[in-house]
């Protein structure tokens, strides 16, 4: 039996508009620039791609400034990568929220990776 993946979320300030934010998660231009090697959609069809390897994902959802919801080819029915941004009502801080799913003994593996691709989002930006 496989076993179920578990949902994670993941925060990241981000010293910069939830307009300019929201430029870099949710368009194929702002997206290769930090997240993948290359970025195409068409239509709700998004494929991404690292080192000549190529990913699919479904554009599930999306709200303006607020988030954008993909799910992987290979992820199931239940199962999503989430970019949402917030802001703190205490700080006004921009916050970059990443809720993807993993299996439980690869959580720190794939926290490293994104704490890793928002680093490169944050050197883009310039935060």
């Amino acid at each position: 039996m496989k076993q179920s993946k578990i949902m994670y979320t993941l925060e990241f300030p981000i010293r910069c508009s939830p307009q300019i934010l929201f430029e870099f998660i949710a368009t194929p231009v702002g997206l290769q620039e930090w997240f993948a090697d290359e970025v195409n959609q068409r239509e709700n069809q998004y494929s991404f791609s690292w080192n000549g390897a190529v990913d699919y994902a479904e554009l599930l959802e999306e709200f303006e400034n607020e988030y954008v919801r993909f799910r992987w080819e290979y992820y199931g029915p239940n199962e999503f990568f989430e970019f949402r941004i917030e802001q703190s009502p205490v700080t006004n801080e921009t916050i970059l929220k990443i809720t993807d799913f993993a299996d439980k003994n690869e959580l720190k593996d794939v926290e490293r990776l994104w704490t890793q691709q928002v680093g490169e989002l944050k050197h883009r930006i310039g935060s």
